[in-house]
């Protein structure tokens, strides 16, 4: 006889024993996911002031911290906030350096960095620090005898808090490396108490090689005709001109002998001698590089407008922010029209723009005006073509409306100079004109 064995789920389904439902549930869910165990560190990173939108992304991207238990995550935090109790520390820190969070270090980090021997130090620098712990594996001990080299160099808190801000691999180099770049400012006739503040204004001159950048640069200066004295008074009233490529200055210098524009012009630009304009130079190309011109455009728009050399790099950086955000022009724009850098920001670009911007809107624009046409055109033809048919726009000219309507006279009596001198007609005169005109033919 053979015997029918009904499936398991048959006798489950139809038993009158009371079953927790366990088979639905198991076929309903599967096994606790990925994504449910990180639902306690999202509620911990959140409460420690991390930004709730970048989480998801945060914990993807570091996979390891989803290993970690909560308490042990948040042990890291207090420990970090003891180093710094501001939780924009501990959120730069953490987002900058995930790597912290995983360090077995971080618990003789907890008096690390007091023993630093810096009273004052930023929160920038100690995250820079706990990053190089975390990549080379560093004890307080060893950063702590770097640092004392930086100090045994004559450098002060302030300049060491620098350097570890803005260069802390500099604390990874060879002694010997350190003495040979300050022996360098020496031999330039940077005298020793004048170092510290170079170092101070520009701590990246610590991260050049002496002998692949820096000399062959002071060897550039010597080509120019610039003697020690002169680079050593440039040095030290601006660091930053030990932070140009090699050849660069030369390209300044050889485009500003180039320029054809007004004596007083260029007078204005080498007041100060040609080092220093040629620096200015250089300051206002990157400028115009930052902001999406390649190199040589960047130096064609300050051969045809010379003035942008002389005007602040805010200025110019608002203008041409004004350029590409308001107006809608490319910045490609500016090799066609240099002059638009060269025009007083307040009292012509705005109020011309806001013109045009109104009768665009309102459709009594007829051609569309292009940058050219707004900057270069006078100031009498714009108001006559643009502002004194509409009334609308007198208010938006504003001032400058009143000024454009009121036409300059002349000086009083110049009119006399231009008119032709009368002279009395005698009767014989008016005879002889009479006999003239009867002469010709009815």
């Amino acid at each position: 006889m053979a015997i029918r064995i009904k499936p398991l789920y048959h006798y489950i389904a139809n038993s009158s024993i009371s079953f927790p439902n366990l088979l639905s549930r198991s076929l309903s869910t599967t096994s606790p996911s990925h994504h449910e165990n990180p639902t306690p560190l999202c509620n911990l990173f959140r409460r420690y002031g991390f930004p709730p939108s970048e989480l998801p992304n945060f914990l993807k991207k570091n996979e390891f911290i989803q290993n970690s238990a909560p308490r042990e995550i948040e042990n890291y935090f207090k420990i970090l906030l003891s180093l710094n109790p501001s939780r924009e520390f501990l959120v730069s820190t953490v987002t900058s350096c995930p790597r912290v969070l995983q360090l077995s270090l971080l618990e003789t980090w907890k008096y690390g960095i007091n023993q630093l021997g810096i009273r004052n130090i930023s929160s920038i620098a100690t995250c820079n620090i706990l990053e190089l712990v975390s990549k080379f594996g560093l004890s307080p001990n060893d950063v702590s005898r770097r640092v004392g080299c930086l100090k045994s160099l004559g450098f002060s808190e302030a300049t060491v808090i620098r350097v570890l801000e803005n260069v802390p691999m500099a604390i990874m180099s060879v002694d010997d490396e350190l003495h040979d770049k300050v022996e360098f400012l020496m031999g330039i006739g940077i005298r020793r108490s004048e170092i510290d503040r170079v170092i101070r204004l520009y701590p990246r001159i610590l991260a050049f090689g002496v002998e692949k950048r820096l000399k062959p640069l002071l060897d550039e200066f010597g080509d120019l005709g610039f003697s020690l004295s002169d680079v050593r008074r440039e040095v030290v009233r601006e660091p930053q001109v030990l932070g140009l490529e090699n050849g660069e200055l030369s390209h300044c210098l050889e485009m500003l002998r180039s320029l054809k524009c007004r004596l007083a012009i260029k007078e204005s630009i080498f007041r100060d001698g040609e080092f220093r304009a040629g620096y200015r130079v250089k300051l206002r190309v990157d400028c115009l590089r930052k902001h999406g011109l390649i190199y040589r455009d960047a130096f064609t728009v300050l051969w045809k407008e010379p003035r942008v050399i002389l005007y602040d790099i805010k200025d110019v950086e608002r203008k041409i922010d004004f350029l590409v955000s308001k107006m809608k022009f490319s910045i490609e724009c500016l090799v066609e029209v240099p002059e638009y850098l060269g025009v007083n920001f307040d009292k012509q670009i705005v109020p011309r723009f806001n013109v045009i911007d109104h009768l665009r809107s309102r459709g009594g624009l007829g051609d569309e005006v292009g940058l050219r046409k707004l900057v270069k055109m006078s100031r009498l033809r714009f108001y006559n073509m643009y502002v004194k048919p509409y009334p609308d726009c007198e208010k938006i000219y504003g001032r400058f409306a009143e000024k454009s309507a009121v036409q300059t006279p002349h000086s009083a009596g110049m009119w006399k100079l231009f008119r032709p001198q009368k002279y009395p007609q005698t009767e014989e005169d008016v005879k002889n004109i009479r006999y003239f005109m009867e002469s010709f033919p009815k």
